[in-house]
């Protein structure tokens, strides 16, 4: 059954346009991730396009059984879509029955790293071995990330480092990760730090004085995926 105009149209009266909440952003980053479009979503879910499209743009409240509806169109759980997980770590659930652990060619690896991201650059540091999550771009075929000179993330030039991005469907405890080794290299020259500036996606979740751009040109790149019947 389809969630009628009046339905929609009953909902937003109640809310001003504040432009999209919570829930909304996460179904549609969801469905981005699914390469779904609205209207394949709503048809999985059984409800109007137009009603998916309000509850991806406003302030909106689904409803249990909406909510429901949502996450199997998008292969998720109502706790995902609800954030319920987000101060918690990744991985929660039961390992699926009868996985099986693959190794993905580079050319997949490239595909699952995609254009840009967060992953975890492990350095080695003068106190030691070190991890730090950075938001990362894929510029020519190298990782580029900015940090704060002398942070944890600033690695030595010249020095080999390891990159590892990952993703795990919490729905069918399957999930992948990507490992790039390579050598570190600082982008001093100012006309290759605003090439980087210019096509990354975005600036550092962490904000602050991070303007160092560190490239890591790959010299090994290797990928597993867990698959599930």
């Amino acid at each position: 059954m389809q969630a009628n105009d009046d339905e929609a149209h009953g909902t937003r009266a109640g809310n001003a346009r504040t432009g999209p909440g919570d829930l909304g952003r996460r179904v549609a980053l969801r469905r981005e991730e699914l390469g779904l479009t609205r209207e394949e979503v709503a048809r999985r879910a059984g409800m109007a396009p137009g009603y998916l499209q309000y509850v991806e743009e406003e302030v909106a409240d689904a409803g249990a059984v909406g909510l429901i509806r949502l996450a199997g169109a998008l292969e998720t759980t109502t706790a995902g879509l609800r954030g319920g997980g987000t101060d918690l770590p990744t991985g929660l659930g039961k390992a699926a029955r009868h996985p099986e652990l693959l190794d993905m060619s580079p050319e997949e690896c490239r595909e699952h790293l995609s254009t840009h991201g967060v992953g975890r650059v492990a350095v080695t540091t003068a106190d030691g071995p070190a991890v730090a999550p950075v938001n990362y771009s894929v510029v020519d075929d190298e990782i580029v990330y900015r940090t704060r000179p002398g942070g944890s993330a600033d690695p030595q030039p010249g020095t080999d480092v390891a990159f590892e991005v990952d993703h795990i469907d919490e729905a069918f405890s399957r999930g992948w990760s990507v490992l790039v080794v390579g050598r570190a290299e600082r982008a001093t020259d100012t006309a290759m730090a605003d090439r980087l500036a210019e096509r990354a996606y975005t600036s550092a979740w962490a904000g602050g004085d991070r303007g160092l751009w560190i490239r890591i040109v790959p010299l090994r790149i290797t990928g597993r995926r867990i698959a599930v019947p």
